[in-house]
């Protein structure tokens, strides 16, 4: 390792940075962007319920399941080649599902979108250690691709919305082409391309492996959240543990492992990664409930809902930027801690939170619980790319992107079963209503609000009185299981992460070849 100064980053690497960051916000806009869409999608391509839910659900599987994979493709084969690839294939998907004519066509292509998808991440993470070799540029480098992350994923319900008022449903996807286009054109010359050369073969073995491993669990959790068959839920999550069991004994006995499970002997990588999938997990749960909330209990619409997210992105984009120049001067370590101790405080206000339609408190605290979120995720990203070898960059950012996509569906099915249960204890159904509007409301505020839109405002709201309180008590039961998760590993975070010479000492005594 040559132990002169690191190069300091210039105008063409913030060029390429901010190539860079246009597909990642274009793929986490993917993720939302479809969701104000869907009911136009099954109209008017006639779909069922469940083919619904895959055109909306496979493209999440497919990033998760194929994460790891591409991040150790582009360490072997180029971390630009892949990009590139990716980009194009992304390109062409996109056109393929705007003009899908039937559902299983517009399953395929997302399926498609979603691999491309998995391409896209980790090299624009990879690369981006590759560009940025100072610690603090590239911490504000990192930071950056973070905040384009997230910004994509809470603006893509408003600009679905907005583009929806005018346009048919397929133009949606159409917003990626030209994004993917420029990526093509200038990806060659802004952005270097690097790879292992050491890296040896990729292990087709290992790359289903991983799959059998992720995919099943995450298809487990979806169910889950989405209260599914809890047999398939169980079946889902047993076999890929059982798949996953066989990918660890096989890369730890193999010489080029397709994930190098020596990286989690590194304290600061192994704990990172863990606060990273517990804060999305907080996350995701939150997030269920929060938007549910907006809509159901306080009857925004979704595209108003959508526009009231916008502060807790905001908050997220001010903390995001500036933890970077905060850890340079207190430790990554303190920071991190701080803004899960202020995303405790943020899941706290959520308790004060009663129904009814002033969602200012809501807001607050979402933007609170946001905010604390920004230096766990942009650090948090970094502090596992950074204490990984160059040469293990895409391992690494796959990892990164793995517990983010996993943390989410944890939260998701296991947060959101524990707020349904909560408003399933407390719900009761006035005396008189008739029994399939009871069995709906007592089944969830969703399903509720649905059999009472056809009766007078005065009546459905007397019916769905008890069911926004227990909508509430499951966000407030939701909100304090967060709390505690955050205090808790602010803790593990001030143990476990440690910072300047004594973590490059640590890093250092570990091979790498």
């Amino acid at each position: 390792m040559n132990s002169s100064a690191p190069v300091r980053a210039g105008t063409r690497q913030w060029l390429g940075l901010a190539v860079l960051a246009l597909p990642t916000l274009l793929v986490a806009m993917d993720v939302s962007v479809l969701h104000l869409a869907v009911p136009e999608i099954s109209s008017g391509l006639g779909a069922s319920a469940q083919e619904t839910l895959w055109i909306v659900d496979i493209y999440g599987f497919m990033i998760a399941g194929f994460l790891v994979t591409m991040g150790t493709l582009g360490d072997r084969v180029g971390r630009r080649k892949v990009l590139l690839i990716g980009g194009a294939a992304f390109a062409v998907a996109s056109v393929l599902a705007a003009y899908a004519s039937d559902p299983v066509l517009l399953i395929a292509a997302r399926a498609l979108l979603g691999v491309a998808g998995a391409t896209l991440m980790p090299s624009t993470l990879s690369l981006i250690v590759n560009m940025f070799t100072d610690d603090r540029q590239r911490g504000l480098a990192i930071a950056v691709w973070v905040t384009m992350f997230s910004v994509g994923t809470a603006l893509g319900p408003v600009i679905g919305g907005l583009i929806l008022q005018w346009f048919w449903w397929g133009a949606v996807f159409l917003i990626a082409v030209p994004v993917m286009v420029l990526l093509l054109i200038l990806g060659p010359v802004l952005l270097p391309e690097y790879r292992d050369p050491d890296g040896g073969k990729l292990d087709p073995v290992s790359v289903v492996l991983s799959l059998v491993a992720i995919l099943p669990i995450i298809f487990g959790l979806k169910e889950l959240a989405t209260e599914g068959s809890p047999a398939l839920a169980a079946a889902g999550i047993v076999v890929g543990a059982a798949f996953g069991y066989v990918f660890v004994r096989r890369q730890r006995a193999s010489e080029h492992p397709l994930l190098d499970l020596r990286l989690f002997t590194r304290r600061a990588f192994a704990v990172a990664a863990s606060a990273l999938l517990l804060t999305m997990f907080v996350a995701g749960g939150t997030y269920l409930f929060i938007t549910q909330f907006l809509q159901l209990v306080a009857g925004r619409s979704p595209l108003t809902a959508g526009l009231w997210l916008l502060p807790a992105a905001f908050a997220l984009i001010i903390t995001s930027m500036s933890s970077p120049g905060l850890a340079a001067r207190f430790g990554p370590a303190p920071v991190v801690a701080a803004g899960l101790a202020i995303s405790g405080v943020g899941h706290l206000l959520l308790l004060l939170v009663t129904p009814g339609e002033d969602v200012t408190l809501l807001v607050t605290a979402f933007a609170v619980l946001y905010a604390g979120g920004g230096p766990v995720v942009a650090l948090g990203t970094d502090l596992i790319v950074g204490s990984a070898p160059p040469q293990m960059a895409g391992s690494a950012s796959a990892v990164s992107e793995t517990s983010t996509e996993l943390g989410m569906a944890l939260g998701v099915a296991i947060l959101g079963s524990l707020g349904t249960a909560i408003y399933r204890a407390q719900v009761t159904v006035a005396p008189g209503t008739p029994a399939p509007t009871a069995t709906a409301i007592q089944d969830s505020l969703a399903n509720g609000v649905a059999a009472t839109n056809s009766l007078p405002a005065d009546t459905a709201d007397t019916l769905l009185s008890s069911a926004r309180e227990a909508f509430t008590s499951g966000l407030a039961g939701i909100a304090l299981t967060s709390a505690i998760l955050s205090f808790a590993l602010a803790g593990l975070v001030l143990w476990g992460i440690r910072t300047g010479a004594e973590e490059s000492a640590e890093s250092d005594a570990v091979p790498v070849s």
